[in-house]
C-alpha cells in the first residue's frame, strides 16, 4: 500500500499547490448529464425540532427514508449537521448528545445502541452516496440562555469561552482550543466511516456593529511571541484560523488519509475596493471580516474541496451570482470547487436550471451543493421532481480527489450471472481492504442495450452505486439482449477499468 509509505513530510509537499494563472481555458461547454459531478444536500440540524420529537425507531425510519428521497431526487453526498453547539450527533466522549436530537443537552436517546451518525453513514454507502460530517468549530450557545450539560467542557474550563453579542464561542487565539476541536475530529474520523469532514463560514463569527470580539486576553497573551505587533489584530486572528485549519488538516490525513476536509465559506472572499484581486462586489467579506483566509487554504492544500455559498442572484446589485461564479473558478487554483446554491431564492427567480449550467461551464467547478436540503426533501415548489427530470436526469459519480492518489483499483474478477428459483443476479469478486483506501469501495453498474455502443463515459448508462459485490438483475420476459459493465471505485473515487457481460432479461 505505497500510499501508507508517504510520510507526513512527504505528505504536506504533496499537497503544497502552485499558484499563477491557469493555462487552461476557464470555460468550457455545458454537458447536460455529467458523469462526474458533485451533488450535495446540506442538512441542517441546529435549531431544528423534528428530531427531538422522534424516538430512535421513528428516526431510522425517517433517516432512511431521507437518504432515499435524496437518492432519488439524483444527490450523490448528504452534508449532515453533527455538531451543532459543541455537542454530539453521534456517541461521544468528549462531547454530549445534541439538544437538537433529544431535546435536552446530554440527555441519550431511548435506544442505547441507537447511533444516528453510524446509521445514516450506513444508509448513505447501501446507496453509493457520501455522508460528510458537518461540524460547526467554535459555537458552543447560539442563546446565551440555553442551559449545557454538565458535563461540558465549559464547566471544566470556562476561561477558554467567551460571550459575544447572545452567543458563547471556543476563544479562536487558544492554542488548547484548536487542540480539542481536532481531538474531537480525530475521534470521528477514527470511529465512523465518514467521506468528509465538512465546516461551513463560521469561522470567527459574523460581526456585531459596534461591539469588538472580545479577545484581549488572548491577543495580549499570544500575539507578540506570535510574530504580531498591537495594529495586527486581524492579521493575528487570520493566523489563529489558518492555524486551526492547517492543524485539523494534518489530523485527518494523519488518522485516514482518504478522509476529505472540506470548507463552505461566505460566498465573497475580498471585494475589489479592498484588494484589486478581489472580486466586483460590495459585501461582507471572509479575508477581512470572519478572519478565513480561504484561498490560502486551498493554494497550500490545507482543503480538500472548497464550496463557496453564492445564495444571490444572478444581477444581485452588490454580490451578482455570475460574476462570484467565475471569480471563484479562476481563483481556486485549479483545486476541487463546487459551489453553494440557495434553493428558495434560486427557485423564486426561476434561476435554478441557468445557475446549474452556468457552473457547468465552468472549467475548474464539479457540482453544486444545496441548501436548504430540508426543500428537496419536503419536494417544496416541485424542486425534487424538478431536478430528477432535469438537472440530476442521470446518476453522477463523485469527481475523482486525484490531488490525493490518482491510481485505478485493480478491476472485477470473475464477474458472472447466476440463475435461482427465485432471482437472477451478477456477481464479481475482488479483494476488498477496509483499511487500504486503494482497493474496491464501491462499484458502478452499467447497462447497454443491444447494439448499443459500450461507453462507460455516458452516465445515462449507470444503473446504480453499490458497495455490495452483486446486483439483483430485472425480468423483462427473458428475450432482451444487454450488455452490463462493472468498475471498481477506490476511496478517492477513482474508477478501475470496466469488465462487461451479456444477458438476457
Amino acid at each position: 500500500m505505497k500510499f501508507f509509505r508517504i510520510t507526513l513530510i512527504t505528505f504536506t509537499a504533496f499537497l503544497m499547490l502552485s499558484c499563477g494563472a491557469s493555462k487552461q481555458s476557464l470555460t468550457r461547454n455545458a454537458d447536460s448529464t455529467p458523469k462526474r459531478e458533485f451533488r450535495g444536500a446540506w442538512i441542517q440540524t441546529v435549531g431544528q425540532s423534528r428530531y427531538q420529537q422522534m424516538n430512535s425507531a421513528a428516526m431510522k425510519h425517517y433517516l432512511a427514508e431521507m437518504v432515499r428521497k435524496f437518492d432519488e431526487a439524483g444527490i450523490n453526498a448528504l452534508v449532515f449537521q453533527i455538531r451543532p453547539e459543541a455537542d454530539a450527533f453521534y456517541k461521544s466522549n468528549l462531547e454530549p448528545w445534541s439538544r437538537f436530537l433529544t431535546g435536552a443537552q446530554g440527555k441519550a436517546p431511548d435506544d442505547p445502541d441507537f447511533d444516528p451518525l453510524a446509521f445514516i453513514i450506513d444508509e448513505c454507502h447501501k446507496r453509493g452516496m457520501e455522508l460528510h460530517a458537518w461540524l460547526n468549530p467554535y459555537r458552543v450557545k447560539t442563546n446565551i440562555s440555553n442551559p449545557l450539560s454538565p458535563d461540558h467542557i465549559y464547566y471544566k474550563y470556562p476561561e477558554r469561552f467567551v460571550q459575544y453579542g447572545n452567543q458563547l464561542y471556543f476563544e479562536p487565539g487558544l492554542p488548547e482550543n484548536r487542540s480539542f476541536i481536532c481531538e474531537v475530529v480525530r475521534d470521528i474520523v477514527s470511529r465512523y466511516d465518514v467521506d468528509a469532514i465538512h465546516m461551513d463560514d463560521y469561522f470567527y463569527p459574523y460581526p456585531i456593529a459596534g461591539t469588538p470580539f472580545p479577545d484581549d486576553n488572548s491577543f495580549n497573551m499570544y500575539a507578540a511571541s506570535q510574530g504580531f505587533s498591537a495594529n495586527q489584530r486581524a492579521d493575528w486572528r487570520r493566523n489563529n484560523v489558518n492555524l486551526l485549519i492547517q492543524q485539523l488538516k494534518y489530523t485527518i490525513a494523519g488518522t485516514k488519509p482518504w478522509v476529505r476536509f472540506g470548507i463552505s465559506p461566505f460566498g465573497i472572499y475580498r471585494n475589489k475596493r479592498n484588494d484589486p484581486n478581489g472580486s466586483d462586489t460590495n459585501g461582507l467579506e471572509n479575508y477581512g471580516d470572519l478572519y478565513a483566509d480561504i484561498k490560502l487554504w486551498v493554494e497550500k492544500g490545507w482543503i480538500d474541496y472548497n464550496l463557496p455559498q453564492l445564495y444571490w442572484e444572478i444581477g444581485h446589485k452588490a454580490a451578482d451570482y455570475t460574476t462570484l461564479l467565475h471569480w471563484w473558478n479562476a481563483n481556486n487554483f485549479e483545486q476541487p470547487l463546487y459551489i453553494g446554491q440557495d434553493l428558495q431564492r434560486s427557485m423564486d427567480k426561476n434561476e435554478l436550471d441557468v445557475k446549474i449550467r452556468q457552473s457547468r461551464e465552468m472549467s475548474f467547478v464539479h457540482g453544486n451543493c444545496y441548501w436548504y436540503g430540508y426543500l428537496i426533501l419536503e419536494n417544496s415548489g416541485g424542486v425534487a421532481d424538478a431536478l430528477k427530470t432535469g438537472a440530476h436526469r442521470a446518476k453522477a459519480l463523485i469527481p475523482a480527489y486525484t490531488h490525493l492518489h490518482k491510481e485505478r483499483p485493480n478491476k472485477v474478477k470473475k464477474l458472472t450471472q447466476v440463475f435461482t428459483e427465485e432471482m437472477h443476479f451478477l456477481t464479481w469478486e475482488h479483494q476488498k481492504q477496509p483499511l487500504n483506501p486503494e482497493t474496491a469501495k464501491r462499484f458502478v453498474i452499467y447497462r447497454f442495450r443491444a447494439n448499443e455502443k459500450v461507453d462507460i463515459n455516458r452516465a445515462e448508462n449507470i444503473v446504480t452505486v453499490t458497495p455490495d459485490n452483486f446486483f439483483m438483475l430485472p425480468y423483462e420476459g427473458g428475450n432482451n439482449p444487454y450488455t452490463y459493465v462493472i468498475t471498481a471505485l477506490d476511496a478517492f473515487k477513482n474508477e478501475g477499468k470496466p469488465v462487461k457481460i451479456k444477458v438476457r432479461l
